[in-house]
C-alpha cells in the first residue's frame, strides 16, 4: 500500500524579500517585483529588467568563506532550506536522518560562477581559475550542500529539466516517500540566472519581454499583448513528510500531494508541441495518479510564462483535458508578479498556491488587461478571488519539451 505524503513546511526567498507571507501578500495584491536590473550594467542589452532578490543577505544564513566558494543559486538553496526547516517545526535530532533526503531543481546551476571564471581564464590564464570553480557551479551541489548543512543522508540529487525542474523534484520526492524510500524530503529549487550571458542568450532567442520602460507591466501571462517572460531569481524549499511521520509530531499541514504526471513533447528544443499535446498527456497522467476526475479540480496554477506560444499551448491543453469545464476553473500565473524563476519556478508557484489554499483565496494574474481569443479561460484577472480550494493542479513545462504536473489536496 502506498504511503500518504503531506506538505509541512515552506521556505521562500523571492524578489519581495525573505519569508512566506511577503510572497503571498504581494501575489494576492498583484504587486510586481520586476524592476530595472541592478546586478550588472544593462545599458547595452535589449532587455534591462528582472525579478531580482535585491535585499537578500546570504551572510544571514552562512559564513563568509562558504559564500565566496559557492554560487548564488546555492546561497538561495541553503537559505530557503533553513527557513523551511524552521517553518515546519521539525526537530531534526529526533528524525532518522538516513531516511531524510534532499531533491532540488535548478535549470542552469551556477551560471554566475561559470561566466566569472571563464572571463578569468580568457583574461589571466588557467592559474587564475578558482579551485572551487567546479563545486561552486555544478547543479547537484545545491542538494549536496543543503544535505551537509542539515546532516540529511537519504535520497539526494538535483533535477535539471529547465523550467520544470523543481516540479519534477517535488514529484520525485513524493515518489520516494510514498514508495517507502524516505520518511521526509526537503525539495523545491533555486536559480540565479540574472547574469550577463544568460540575459544575452534568452534575449537573442526572443524569449524575453522588452518592456524596459514599464517593468512592473512586463510579465503579462495570457494577455494579448504579452511579449516574453522576465528572468527571476530566488529559492524555495518545501518539506514533504509521510503522513504518520508528520502526525506523530503534530505538524501543521499545508496540503497533501496525491498525483504526479510527467511527459516529453519530443517535438522542439524550445517550442511546445502543437495543441499542447505533451502537456495533455502529463495532466491526464497526474489526474489518473491522483485517482480523481476532471470535475474535482477547482484551481490550476499555470505555467503561464507570458510568451505567445506557451500560454496558447497551455490553454489548449487545459481545454482538451477538461472540456467545457475548463471555462469554470480559475487559473492564475504567479510569474505575473515574480517573473520566471526558471528551474525554481514550479516551487515558488506551488508555495504561493498553498498559502492561497490556507487563506481560501486564489491570487490574481497581474497585468491581464487585453483578452486574447487564443487564451479565453478564467485567468483571475483584475483582483484576487475568495475561493475554497479542495484540489489544485500545478503545471510546469520546460525547454526540451519536458513536462511536469502535480495534484495537491487540501489538508
Amino acid at each position: 500500500m502506498e504511503r500518504r505524503v503531506v506538505i509541512t513546511g515552506l521556505g521562500v526567498i523571492s524578489t519581495f524579500g525573505t519569508g512566506n507571507d511577503i510572497l503571498w501578500e504581494n501575489a494576492r495584491d498583484g504587486i510586481s517585483g520586476i524592476r530595472r536590473t541592478q546586478a550588472f550594467d544593462v545599458e547595452d542589452y535589449s532587455v534591462q529588467i528582472a525579478g531580482e532578490c535585491i535585499n537578500f543577505k546570504p551572510e544571514e544564513f552562512m559564513d563568509a568563506k562558504e559564500i565566496k566558494r559557492t554560487d548564488r543559486f546555492i546561497h538561495f538553496a541553503i537559505a530557503a532550506s533553513k527557513l523551511c526547516v524552521e517553518d515546519s517545526g521539525i526537530d531534526l535530532d529526533k528524525c532518522d536522518r538516513d531516511r531524510f533526503g534532499v531533491i532540488l531543481g535548478s535549470g542552469i546551476g551556477g551560471l554566475g560562477v561559470l561566466c566569472r571564471d571563464a572571463v578569468k581564464l580568457d583574461n589571466a590564464g588557467p592559474k587564475r581559475v578558482s579551485p572551487f570553480y567546479i563545486p561552486a557551479s555544478i547543479p547537484n551541489m545545491s542538494s549536496g550542500i543543503v544535505a551537509i548543512h542539515h546532516g540529511l543522508k537519504g535520497p539526494n540529487f538535483v533535477v535539471v529539466t529547465a523550467c520544470a525542474s523543481s516540479t519534477h523534484a517535488l514529484g520525485e520526492s513524493f515518489n520516494h516517500i510514498r514508495l517507502g524510500n524516505a520518511d521526509a524530503m526537503l525539495t523545491g529549487g533555486s536559480e540565479a540566472g540574472v547574469v550577463p550571458s544568460g540575459y544575452a542568450g534568452f534575449a537573442n532567442m526572443g524569449a524575453l519581454s522588452k518592456r524596459n520602460d514599464a517593468p512592473e507591466k512586463a510579465s503579462r501571462p495570457f494577455d494579448k499583448e504579452r511579449d516574453g517572460f522576465i528572468v527571476g531569481e530566488g529559492g524555495v524549499t518545501i518539506m514533504l513528510e509521510e503522513w504518520e511521520h508528520a502526525k506523530k509530531r503534530d505538524a501543521k499541514i499545508y496540503g497533501e500531494v496525491i498525483g504526479y504526471g510527467l511527459s516529453a513533447d519530443a517535438y522542439h528544443i524550445t517550442a511546445p508541441s502543437p495543441g499542447g499535446e505533451g502537456a495533455i498527456r502529463c495532466i491526464n497522467m497526474a489526474l489518473k495518479d491522483a485517482g480523481i476526475s476532471i470535475d474535482d479540480i477547482d484551481y490550476i496554477n499555470a505555467h503561464g510564462t507570458s510568451t505567445q506560444l506557451n500560454d496558447k499551448a497551455e490553454t489548449e491543453a487545459i481545454k482538451a483535458v477538461f472540456g467545457d469545464r475548463a471555462y469554470k476553473i480559475p487559473i492564475s500565473s504567479t510569474k505575473s508578479v515574480v517573473g520566471h524563476l526558471l528551474g525554481a519556478s514550479g516551487a515558488i508557484e506551488l508555495a504561493a498556491s498553498l498559502m492561497g489554499m490556507q487563506h481560501g483565496m486564489i491570487h490574481q494574474t497581474a497585468n491581464y488587461e487585453f483578452p486574447d481569443p487564443d487564451c479565453d479561460l478564467d485567468y483571475v484577472a483584475g483582483e484576487s478571488r475568495e475561493h475554497k480550494i479542495k484540489y489544485m493542479m500545478k503545471n510546469s513545462f520546460g525547454f526540451g519539451g519536458q513536462n511536469a504536473c502535480l495534484v495537491i489536496k487540501a489538508p
